[in-house]
């Protein structure tokens, strides 16, 4: 972002957990972003924090550590680099979880494909995530923004997409039909039509 021209508007996408960095990255570049897309994504807002976003989405774990914790419920794996009576701090999604909560519409190949590229993730502690993302009006409240809702994700759910937007209004609401979490794979064709609706519809 920082490498762009004074004159140069860009388009950012995020997706899933992206969301956090999209939002992160509208507060800091705001004059540099024509518009902010949220593909089936967290949107924390201007009263609407990351605490109180993962809280919703899985209130069994209000105050334990963040948006991920809760895959301990499949075959996912965890690492405890503080210690076995600490949270744990680092991730790996697990074959059968993607399979039947993030990839269960996409093709068998983009999920054979991502289970060879998986990788551990760090967790993140929310009172960290919300110290790091603090928005403003004058700066993420100045950038345009669109939600695109996945129409079968199974892990950020339609009815929670729609509970973030009525947080946190934006300017334009979407929809992929027939989706996973993975709609890149399991629709990609219609996420790219959006894309392009969006662009084309963007004024730089």
């Amino acid at each position: 972002m920082e490498g762009l021209s004074s004159s140069e508007r860009v388009i950012l996408v995020g997706h899933s957990l992206g969301g956090l960095a999209l939002s992160h990255v509208m507060e800091g570049y705001p004059k540099k972003i024509a518009v902010a897309v949220f593909v089936t994504a967290l949107m924390p807002g201007l009263i609407l924090n990351v605490t109180t976003v993962n809280a919703e989405l899985f209130p069994q774990l209000t105050g334990v550590m963040t948006f991920l914790l809760f895959l301990v419920l499949g075959d996912s794996r965890y690492s405890y680099g503080n210690g076995p009576n600490n949270p744990p701090t680092v991730y790996t999604l697990g074959p059968m979880f993607l399979a039947s909560r993030a990839y269960q519409l996409s093709p068998v190949q983009d999920w054979t494909l991502a289970n060879t590229l998986m990788r551990a993730q760090r967790l993140f502690n929310d009172e960290d995530l919300t110290r790091e993302i603090t928005l403003s009006d004058q700066n993420y409240g100045s950038v345009r923004r669109v939600a695109v809702i996945s129409e079968d994700d199974k892990l950020i759910e339609k009815d929670f997409m729609l509970w973030m937007i009525e947080r946190n209004p934006l300017d334009q609401v979407l929809e992929i039909k027939g989706s996973d979490h993975m709609v890149m794979m399991s629709k990609p064709t219609q996420l790219l039509a959006l894309l392009q609706h969006i662009a084309d519809t963007t004024h730089y």
